[in-house]
């Protein structure tokens, strides 16, 4: 341009670049020297960034991000949403996905009652099916979760196994990684526990006993992988926790969180103050008095009475359970303080008070000495008092909890949720409220263990309350995707809280699962009986670009070693 005369200023470049979509700026930069140096203008580029993906100002640029106009690519170059390959090995819905923790594997779980392994490292870029193990000999009606353990040696499977006379509950299965050998096999109660490992060779299952209409004890136990006979003095299960349910609730979706000092997480967030104390009142609506009669009238007397003996044994049990748990040590579970160094393992799971739906995440700690299943059988010694063991720690999510995902440094849970009305009153156990359509996406911090003010929704469900199933997420160091019942994968960005890509299906989206060696490899499993495979932009642009001919000096090093050991006599 300069041999037309003098280019426009600066600062014109930009007004006008300000004006125009990110790709014309890019384009328009290559124009000549003076436009790409505009074209890279930090303030031009935070400007392009805020506007283009609506993000509050007052969230700051990430900490780790170099510049905007990275920042800018990495939101939308880096997101793992398009779909380069499809998996049709399954033959019913997919239920569930799970990563190794080095990425080369991952295990699917199917109502097709088999659990298959997949090989993510294969020269050309593809996923190919490794080994396919059916549970069905087992009777089992479906696998419906697994998880390997933390050197990727033995697989764990959870599903539903089918009883005597039509009785469904859980069960455990152990694999061999090694040569695909079943290991071992634990009962599982009720089968939405799922179960997880607490280290290499230990893990976790539930059990459930009814002591009343509408009151039960969750037992969770802790079981050695191996469970062949070693030796008759060594035990290979024991009790960790007993635990009271009132109101029909029961302690579901167990996961281990391994809380480290988190000196440097994998998310630093400069989140805003905490949300006020939610302190409404939660008043029930002013409706017109009933005036039954009839036959209406015995009804309504016999609903009465039943609801009346319901109230009844919940304050019973509450009594009973107060004067035969535990008391709560206060310093098991505390908000760790600045610089604290000590490390703390933590088992969460979804539990209840007000009615049998999920709407608490309870937290109990598990102490170094709880991680073996030496000694007494049935754990700690209790009081002759004392019948249950406390929760360290509750945590009110106020609807139906339908999902849960921890980051990889333990440090934030992520809960999926569909939100009762506001103001609601539980009045009947068994009639919990209405859940919402929409799905919230809470972010809980396990070092304050608070939740953190700012939720993410774009994800929505349709099945009523009595319905609804657990709908599993995933998070990365950057990332946080969940599947939804609209058929539908979602991504967000765990810093700025936005959603950044929709992953289409035929079908609902029941699991996602990011690779843990590369975020920009995500997984989906739905009840159309596919697995997609979706990867980042940037890394289809690296796979379909052609390879690159040696550079010329290569080649002349080469032509120059050849000639030499040629007049040296070598062959």
């Amino acid at each position: 341009m300069d041999e037309y005369g003098p280019g426009l200023p600066d600062s014109l470049v930009l007004e006008i670049f300000l004006h125009l979509p990110h790709k014309a700026v890019l384009s328009a930069g290559f124009t000549c020297r003076q436009w790409f140096a505009v074209s890279r203008d930090e303030f031009l580029w935070k400007e392009l960034f805020y506007n283009y993906y609506c993000i509050p100002r007052t969230v700051p640029r990430h900490p780790a991000a170099v510049s905007w106009y990275r920042e800018f690519k990495r939101l939308y170059d880096c997101i793992p949403c398009v779909e380069v390959q499809t998996l049709k090995e399954h033959h019913d819905q997919v239920l569930h996905l799970a990563f190794s923790h080095r990425g080369h594997r991952f295990s699917s779980c199917s109502k097709d009652c088999t659990v298959k392994l997949w090989d993510t490292e294969r020269s050309d870029g593809t996923i190919s099916l490794v080994h396919s193990t059916s549970m069905r000999e087992f009777n089992w009606g479906y696998t419906q979760f697994s998880q390997f353990n933390a050197d990727d040696t033995l697989l764990l499977v959870s599903g539903v196994y089918l009883g005597p006379h039509q009785s469904s509950s859980g069960e455990i299965a152990v694999i061999s990684l090694e040569n695909y050998t079943l290991l071992s096999r634990v009962r599982n109660k009720p089968y939405d526990v799922f179960g997880c490992w607490l280290n290499e060779t230990h893990l976790i299952s539930g059990n459930l006993h009814w002591i009343g209409n509408m009151t039960s004890c969750s037992v969770l136990w802790l079981n050695k992988a191996f469970q062949d006979i070693e030796s008759e003095n060594l035990n290979v299960v024991k009790r960790l926790f007993k635990i009271q349910n009132i109101n029909a609730s029961t302690i579901r979706t167990v996961m281990v969180a391994h809380c480290r000092r988190h000196d440097s997480p994998d998310l630093l967030l400069d989140y805003e103050a905490q949300d006020e104390e939610r302190g409404e009142k939660r008043v029930s609506a002013h409706l017109p008095p009933f005036k039954p009669s009839g036959i209406q009238h015995v009804i309504h007397g016999r609903q009465s009475i039943a609801a009346r003996e319901r109230e009844l044994e919940t304050k019973v049990a509450r009594m009973m359970g107060s004067r035969r748990t535990k008391a709560p040590d206060p310093n098991l579970v505390s908000p760790s303080a600045p610089g604290e160094g000590e490390d703390k393992t933590y088992l969460l799971f979804t539990t209840g008070s007000l009615t049998y739906s999920p709407h608490q995440i309870g937290i109990k700690r598990i102490m170094p000495d709880q991680m073996t299943t030496c000694g007494p059988v049935l754990g700690e010694e209790r009081g002759t008092e004392e019948f249950f063991d406390s929760l360290d720690h509750v945590i009110d999510i106020h609807g139906h909890i339908i999902g849960m995902g921890l980051s990889p440094d333990h440090r934030y849970l992520y809960v999926n949720s569909r939100a009762w009305p506001v103001g609601c009153v539980i009045s009947d156990p068994m009639s919990p409220p209405p859940i919402a359509e929409e799905i919230d996406l809470h972010v809980i911090d396990l070092k304050s263990l608070r939740e953190e003010r700012r939720s993410l929704r774009a994800h929505r469900a349709f099945t009523p309350n009595d319905e609804c199933f657990f709908i599993f997420l995933d998070v990365s160091r950057d990332f946080v995707a969940s599947g939804a019942e609209d058929k539908h994968g979602y991504i967000w960005d765990r810093h700025y809280n936005i959603c950044l890509a929709r992953l289409k299906h035929d079908d609902v989206v029941n699991s996602v699962a990011f690779s843990p060696a590369d975020q920009e490899l995500l997984l989906s499993a739905s009840d159309d009986s596919t697995i997609k495979v979706w990867r980042s932009p940037r890394m289809v642009r690296l796979a379909e670009a052609p390879q690159r001919p040696p550079r010329a000096h290569k080649l002349l090093s080469s032509l120059l070693g050849r000639r030499s050991a040629n007049l040296n006599g070598k062959p």
